[in-house]
């Protein structure tokens, strides 16, 4: 009698219909996976116009084309009252060689772009291009904006 009593708790009829009506599910829920991804996306669609160059400048207009860079080069940014700086950090002209052979990976094969404000001095524009060819540095060039067809 005992014996009966304890089989039925066991491995009876409740046991097994149970089991047969919920069966485990075993498929991945990817809704919180798209939320997170969404979230990203929005992150990064907001934060990369504010990973450009800090320093603002107005860049006069040309008719050249636009580069193709693969590589971020390194910005030296004149202002329009002469101020120099590397990167976004202003810096005396006396210390701009040595701070670019500091941060140049390559070298002096180092791709070096000047962005200089239009309404900045000429002479200041062409000391610190002076400065950088005379370090050694070969790859220089002047950043502008597109001329815009009136």
């Amino acid at each position: 009698m005992g014996m009966s009593v304890g089989m039925a708790g066991r491995g009876g009829r409740g046991h097994r219909r149970r089991g047969r009506h919920h069966a485990l599910i075993s498929e991945i829920n990817v809704t919180p996976m798209v939320d997170v991804m969404l979230v990203l996306l929005i992150i990064f669609m907001v934060a990369a116009p504010l990973l450009t160059v800090g320093v603002p400048i107005d860049l006069p207009d040309t008719q050249a084309k636009a580069m193709n860079v693969d590589t971020q080069p390194i910005t030296v940014s004149i202002n329009s009252t002469g101020q120099i700086y590397l990167q976004e950090t202003e810096i005396p002209i006396e210390e701009l060689v040595a701070k670019l052979q500091a941060i140049s990976k390559t070298g002096y094969d180092e791709r070096i772009f000047i962005r200089g404000d239009k309404s900045t001095d000429y002479g200041t524009a062409m000391k610190v291009m002076a400065r950088i060819s005379a370090a050694g540095y070969k790859n220089i060039g002047l950043v502008s904006l597109q001329e815009q067809d009136q």
